[in-house]
């Protein structure tokens, strides 16, 4: 009789568990399929690096209209280096794409009249072919339309879908845009917009201008390592800015096209990692892997003032390009950080220091 009982309540209990379970899945299906036509049609918000859109406060989806351009435009990778990038709305990287799970992502595409090459779009966030590339590809006098569901939270890259692809990221033509899951992300006081790419250069016809190096990319051997499209775009006068107890996040994106970013910020580990840009966390991280053509959003509490460069920790492309800064203003507190405390001097030889192995500093 007890086994009796206790089978019914067990069944009772999943029962409820089930319907409740039924009950959340067709809450999520619902939501995700309110026909485009019904949906309210907002205008993307879209920042350039190193800012990001403020975060959502809708709670019900929408029709995300998402403007999009390509530019070709002569910049440079760093003082007195010209390269003629390709660009979405004329910066590199290409804007910063804010949406909430279960909108509607309508894009446009145009492509100037004058522009040398057709274009188009990858979504990783898309399920679409080819991540809409095939539906945009965009001829120099046209512009397209295509939409999709923002279907799974997360961040995501976004680039160029023409061929040959390589060429149009390894020139400029990539972004990120996150996908805010529908309780939105945990409030931060400041969020930063970081895409490293390579670059790989050799010198034109004309002798002001670099131009695109296919040998050197197919063996992988990039000129320059960079943050944000170009050498010193994150450091000095462009440094990121916070303050003692502020809580950061960053927005991390690795383009390529071809290695993989080692992401790491001296002086402090990564309270929270969301890996690969997804919805797995991991905590006090010192140094996490970013695939070429992925993400990553990490978080940190600031503590301890100064300024803090991050770097791709394959050290020697800081060399390249690859660091930045963030400066941290506020009170010190040696409870956390002392600094130097006291300096004297050290008198013992080490007899194999002046041993010449042919290396000079």
């Amino acid at each position: 009789m007890k086994k009796t009982m206790l089978a019914v309540m067990l069944g009772s209990i999943m029962a409820v568990n089930s319907v409740q379970a039924v009950e959340n899945q067709l809450k999520n299906v619902n939501e995700s399929v309110v026909p485009m036509a019904q949906l309210p049609t907002v205008e993307a918000e879209l920042t350039f690096a190193p800012n990001v859109p403020k975060p959502i406060e809708r709670t019900t989806p929408a029709k995300v209209v998402v403007k999009l351009e390509a530019l070709e435009k002569v910049m440079e990778i760093e003082s007195g280096v010209k390269f003629k990038y390709w660009t979405f709305n004329g910066t590199t990287p290409a804007p910063f794409i804010r949406v909430r799970e279960g909108d509607m992502v309508e894009v446009q595409l145009s492509n100037p009249v004058n522009g040398k090459m057709p274009h188009s779009l990858d979504f990783h966030s898309a399920a679409a072919p080819e991540g809409g590339a095939l539906a945009s590809q965009t001829a120099p006098g046209k512009s397209t339309i295509f939409a999709f569901r923002a279907t799974a939270p997360g961040l995501y890259l976004y680039h160029c879908g023409t061929m040959p692809v390589g060429i149009h990221i390894g020139k400029g033509m990539f972004g990120l845009m996150l996908v805010e899951p529908k309780e939105g992300l945990s409030k931060v006081d400041k969020e930063f917009y970081i895409m490293q790419n390579e670059f790989y250069v050799k010198d034109g016809a004309n002798p002001e201008l670099k131009v695109f190096d296919m040998a050197k990319a197919e063996y992988e051997l990039p000129d320059y390592v960079v943050f944000n499209g170009k050498v010193g775009a994150l450091t000095d006068e462009n440094a990121l800015k916070a303050k003692v107890g502020d809580k950061v996040r960053f927005f991390v994106g690795n383009a390529g096209p071809n290695k993989i970013s080692s992401f790491h910020l001296i002086g402090r580990t990564f309270d929270t990692v969301y890996v690969e840009g997804g919805t797995l966390q991991n905590h006090h991280v010192q140094t996490t892997l970013i695939p070429s053509g992925g993400t990553t959003m990490v978080e940190m509490q600031m503590n301890v003032p100064g300024k803090y460069t991050f770097v791709d920790h394959s050290i020697f492309r800081a060399e390249k390009g690859a660091k930045g800064n963030i400066i941290v203003e506020g009170e010190t507190n040696k409870e956390i950080y002392t600094g130097k405390i006291k300096e004297e001097n050290y008198d013992k030889h080490n007899p194999d220091a002046n041993v010449d192995a042919g290396f000079v500093h």
